[in-house]
């Protein structure tokens, strides 16, 4: 610690998570140092963000001097850096909860990614803002930092926080001009480029040139501060565009797509809104995610909310952006936004809007509607069961592959229903965990046979909201693998089938030998080259989705399906002939039912026990091969 603490100074100790933190930023981020320079400035821009809404919205006792900005001063030969705000400040409360403790929860969760990826290909620079450990990225960069400040409040006094971020940090009284604070330290000798004002003017525009307020580099202003959702479509850059989407979401990748609104009637807004290119991991992954998404929210330029969830329904929160309104008071409080009849008219428009550009990317751009709906088709699909109110519009949006489509092609349920069959009332649809799996499966042989059409469903989320679609162009929905499936009209099963008593006879072995193990056995007519099959029930829950819903650990009764019999198949009509000479009991005829119903829980993913199927299928092998059999 310096030896320039005033015996006024009380010392403090860092919190264990704190030292845990500041060792890992210290040893595990030199290849971004850069990052101090925009965290700095982020967290600069929260400050004065805070002071203008306080005085935009409040009659409060509040220092109102001087504008609104941020300064940078260095001296390449000294090595120094300074940086300056003029925002909110800091009481020595507010010191000691935000640079002393670990200010917010994500801060825990930083510190895994960071542990995680130290055995990886190295930290990812937007880690840091992330999780809102911004300030302490500084100590990448020098070996101890001076903080002082004072609170716009009215009465408070000014504080010096100094600390080499070894484990304890010191506060004392300071003497300060005026509101805001101010960060100095010396740069170690190889950051010394961090000294140089060309330096700084890269980092400023790459990260931070879309910052609210000016930043000033000695007497120069750096930065754009434009706010370009109030200009017209004609006078945006692309170049513009893109750098501002980096600013606000925090991306390092181009956007896939953006939209300008500007909106007058009964509530008036401005917007600016993105399509990333691609979903972060958290909105697929983690529960919960998009809560914490969504648009920021300004009420006349001034930023009210910089996650506004309420600006759009849940389903919708991946779009990145801004919107602005007049219609709301600068002094609207969370709760407010909430209950607001203009936030809620601004909701329903934008999500109107949101929908019309994502159809329109469909039909003028499907590439990029395809790249879209490939990173967040999953989520959309969330708003089906939420939405009622565009449900339709969701629902024209819906993309599939099908058995007609190749590998990576996708038709609309109006595309489908548009090639359906003469006579074919009913739309088709078959559920698994990947398109070969399906495509090979025992119960599409008929309708690949008769060239109908079905749905291939892969996406898990699938199985949860397609069956609630019910009806497309009063055609239903239907899982090819129901019991009670109508292929009436359908010709014969190839090759020769039974007779009705000797039929009856061969599903009275199968359910004999069976039992419990199933709900019934019944002649299929589905089955065109495979002997026997498993379906769900009419009333039963689809096999995918009891799958899905058992990976969620969610407790479910074990539901027994119905097994079909092909009958017309010479490994069933081969057991007819053994039922009806009576071998019944013998060993290898059990053997055989017992191995082909095993084999439909092997397709379905559902056999327990591989060992006893091998072991079987071994003893019939050498049944089969016996000399004189």
């Amino acid at each position: 610690m310096s030896d320039k603490i005033s015996p006024e100074a009380r010392e403090f100790e860092y919190k264990a998570e704190m030292k845990q933190l500041l060792d890992l930023i210290v040893h595990s981020l030199y290849t971004h140092p850069e990052i101090f320079l925009r965290e700095l400035i982020s967290n600069a821009s929260d400050a004065l963000s805070k002071a203008r809404f306080r005085m935009l919205s409040s009659d409060e006792g509040l220092d109102r001097e001087g504008d609104l900005k941020i300064t940078i001063t260095v001296n390449p030969e000294e090595r120094s850096f300074v940086i300056e705000d003029t925002g909110i400040g800091m009481s020595e409360e507010e010191l000691i909860a935000n640079l002393g403790t670990v200010a917010r929860s994500g801060t825990l969760g930083f510190m895994e990614a960071m542990k995680a990826k130290q055995q990886g290909e190295g930290m990812d620079a937007n880690l840091i803002g992330q999780f809102g450990v911004g300030f302490y990225s500084v100590f990448m960069v020098t070996d101890e930092v001076t903080v002082e400040t004072l609170s716009a409040e009215a009465g408070r006094e000014g504080r010096r926080w100094r600390s080499s971020g070894q484990g304890t940090y010191t506060i004392e009284p300071a003497e300060l001009a005026g509101r805001g604070t101010r960060i100095a330290f010396t740069l170690k000798e190889e950051f010394k480029e961090f000294a140089e004002e060309y330096r700084l003017e890269q980092i400023i525009k790459k990260y931070s040139n879309f910052v609210d307020f000016p930043i000033m580099l000695g007497s120069r202003q750096v930065n754009s501060v434009a706010a370009l959702w109030q200009r017209s479509k004609s006078e945006l850059k692309e170049d513009e565009l893109t750098e501002f989407y980096k600013f606000i979401s925090t991306d390092f990748r181009d956007p896939l797509d953006h939209l300008h609104l500007s909106v007058e009637g009964a509530v008036s807004f401005k917007a600016l809104l993105f399509l990333p290119a691609e979903a972060p991991m958290e909105l697929l992954y983690q529960q919960g995610a998009l809560e914490k998404h969504g648009p920021q929210l300004y009420v006349r330029k001034v930023l009210i909310q910089h996650e506004c969830r309420d600006l759009l329904p849940e389903y919708l929160r991946f779009v990145a952006g801004v919107v602005d309104t007049e219609d709301l008071s600068l002094n609207v409080s969370r709760e407010m936004v909430q209950s607001s009849p203009v936030m809620s008219k601004i909701r329903q428009i934008l999500t109107g809007k949101i929908l019309s550009w994502f159809d329109l990317l469909a039909r003028e751009q499907p590439e990029k509607f395809r790249q879209f709906y490939k990173a967040f088709g999953p989520i959309i699909k969330i708003g089906l069961n939420t939405d009622f109110t565009n449900r339709d519009k969701l629902i024209d949006l819906l993309r599939f592959e099908t058995t007609k489509t190749g590998e990576g092609e996708y038709v609309t349920l109006r595309q489908y229903v548009e090639r359906m069959a003469a006579g074919q009332g009913e739309i088709y649809f078959h559920a698994g965990n990947s398109r070969s799996q399906m495509l090979g499966h025992p119960n599409l042989e008929y309708f690949r046979k008769k060239e109908i059409e079905v749905l291939l469903l892969t996406d898990p989320v699938d199985v949860f909201v397609i069956p609630s679609i019910f009806e497309y162009d009063k055609k239903p929905l239907k899982s090819i693998e129901k019991a009670e499936i109508d292929t009436s009209g359908a010709s014969e099963n190839e090759g020769e089938r039974l007779g009705s008593e000797v039929a009856a006879g061969v599903l009275d072995l199968f359910r004999e030998v069976l039992g419990e193990r199933v709900a019934d056995v019944i002649e299929s007519k589905r089955l065109v080259s495979s002997p026997v099959t498993l379906v769900s029930g009419k009333d039963a829950m689809d096999s995918q989705l009891e799958k899905v819903m058992k990976m969620m650990q969610q407790e479910m009764p074990t539901s027994r399906k119905v097994l079909e019999v092909n009958i017309s198949h010479p490994i069933i009509r081969n057991l007819a002939g053994k039922q009806a000479v009576g071998l019944t009991d013998d060993p290898v005829v059990r053997a055989a039912v017992m191995q082909l119903y095993e084999g439909a829980l092997l397709l379905e993913g559902d056999l327990e026990s591989v060992t006893d199927y091998v072991a079987r299928m071994n003893e019939l092998v050498e049944a089969a091969t016996r000399a004189g059999a």
